[in-house]
């Protein structure tokens, strides 16, 4: 078995788990019950699938041309990075806005003691201050 068939073996590989990777994190935000279990769905699985098919392109183009492409890696780098910060921010904002959760999600984060949220904790653009 020559190492072409087996790199490409790795691709396949790589190119499905991704696909399967990205299925799931879509299926997850779409039926999961509310704001925070849909949070992991884009962050978690999402994230994997694409890195594992930005993977599987920047090893292709490597075999293909002989040298790898940092377009890539740069890509994928940037994921890795603004995904969960995103997440994060996000997560954040449901909290301050005082989002409905299901009862499995419910926690007793710092963010919801009564003396740091006040009447309106985020108040609408739209709506003015009071």
């Amino acid at each position: 078995m020559t190492l072409y068939v087996l790199l490409e073996g790795v691709i396949a590989f790589l190119l499905v788990a991704g696909g399967a990777f990205a299925f799931i994190g879509s299926l997850g935000m779409a039926h999961l019950r509310d704001f925070y279990m849909r949070l992991h769905g884009p962050t978690k699985a999402t994230t994997l699938g694409i890195g594992c098919m930005l993977a599987a392109s920047m090893l292709y183009f490597w075999v293909i041309d002989g040298k790898p492409h940092i377009q890539e890696m740069l890509i994928t780098l940037f994921l890795f990075i603004t995904a969960p910060v995103s997440a994060h921010l996000l997560a954040k904002t449901g909290l301050h806005m005082q989002l409905r959760h299901e009862d499995k999600t419910r926690g007793n984060p710092p963010e919801l003691r009564d003396e740091e949220i006040g009447e309106k904790p985020v108040p609408h653009p739209d709506r003015g201050h009071g």
